[in-house]
């Protein structure tokens, strides 16, 4: 997923949704065509960003690489945003009322883990990611109505959770997710150092 904006706002996003993982063949081609389509070069770039993590390794560390390229050519900063923020940025401007007292996007990590983020009512951030095994029992200290979105998410409907849990299945991440958000900490100069900046992996890498 990538997307262009200006002063916080969505000019244009281009991206796919495939079973398996793709970031090596389509990412530059990605670029390279909405820039196209929408008369910007290069040069005319302020700043790039990029989901940090967590998630695939594989796709932390394309991502990662290719965001690094392009500022170190273009002598531009570099700003990140956590996957499970921008997962639910977007998923904000989908639901029309707060209807739950807390939002739980997840991301797949095999099996029955999933690296999740837990946000209040007021899509207040009040637990940082995390790598968790689910069971029927992983959300009961959250007293009130609880949703979980996101691809790890779409595994867990055959669970029975112990408390008011629902699932909100088929949710896709964009990276238009980061617009308002990046732009905020372009204004504050809130930048990576490009020499130093890793993804939040969570978990060590697992071959196979």
């Amino acid at each position: 997923s990538v997307a262009i904006s200006k002063e916080g706002k969505l000019i244009d996003t281009k991206e796919s949704h495939p079973e398996g993982y793709e970031h090596s063949e389509s990412l530059n081609i990605f670029i390279k065509e909405i820039l196209a389509k929408n008369n910007i070069t290069l040069k005319d770039l302020k700043a790039i960003s990029v989901g940090a993590g967590p998630g695939s390794y594989t796709g932390l560390r394309i991502g990662t690489a290719t965001a690094k390229g392009f500022c170190f050519a273009l002598d531009i900063p570099l700003i990140v945003m956590d996957s499970l923020s921008i997962m639910m940025e977007k998923f904000s401007k989908e639901i029309t009322a707060q209807e739950y007292d807390y939002y739980i996007p997840m991301i797949d990590a095999r099996r029955m883990e999933v690296y999740d983020a837990i946000f209040d009512k007021d899509l207040a951030l009040i637990n940082e990611p995390t790598a968790r095994v689910i069971d029927e029992k992983s959300y009961e200290h959250l007293s009130g109505k609880v949703l979980l979105f996101g691809e790890g998410a779409d595994k867990l409907n055959e669970l029975s959770f112990t408390n008011d849990v629902k699932i909100h299945f088929n949710f896709k991440t964009s990276a238009s997710g980061m617009c308002e958000k990046v732009y905020q900490r372009f204004l504050k100069g809130d930048f990576e150092d490009l020499a130093y900046f890793d993804p939040i992996y969570l978990k060590e890498f697992q071959g196979g």
